[in-house]
């Protein structure tokens, strides 16, 4: 007779690993790109936006596959928004580079090739598609609507 007071440490059965479900496509997934930067605007109105895909089959989402485009300061509203509301541990963004907006620069600054790709592929890596985040609409709209509503208000999809 066992102890009900005494866990049950044996190991579930579970069915062996076939090559289907090693190489077949995952249950669920949600997947997050930054692809093509591009510079918009002239002077004092210039920056750099970037071009966001997503692609998913969590029914959560209204959209399976989506493309944006979002400039850097969207990431940081992204960011401040999952941490303040859902409590998410965000990884941290590439930094703000004042020093690049400095004039008389001998390179191109903000606007400069090499650091434009360190910046994409710093937001790429810091894109979060973490399990507690996918049901926030913050994070719905940053990926699947044209344009951010700030004045949104914060919860659950």
């Amino acid at each position: 007779m066992t102890d009900p007071s005494v866990a049950d440490t044996r190991r579930l059965n579970s069915k062996p690993q076939d090559l289907t479900d090693a190489y077949g496509p995952p249950s669920n997934f949600l997947e997050i790109d930054v692809y093509d930067p591009q510079v918009v605007g002239v002077g004092r109105n210039r920056y750099t936006n970037y071009e966001v895909r997503m692609r998913t089959n969590l029914p959560i989402f209204k959209l399976k596959d989506s493309t944006v485009r979002r400039r850097y300061s969207d990431f940081e509203w992204l960011k401040n928004e999952l941490e303040r509301d859902s409590k998410i541990v965000v990884p941290s963004l590439p930094g703000k580079a004042l020093k690049r907006q400095l004039p008389f620069r001998a390179d191109e600054g903000l606007f400069d090739e090499v650091f434009i790709e360190e910046r994409r592929s710093g937001l790429s890596s810091s894109s979060t598609g973490h399990p507690l985040a996918q049901n926030e609409r913050c994070l719905h709209m940053f990926l699947q609507d044209e344009s951010i509503d700030r004045n949104y208000i914060p919860g659950k999809v």
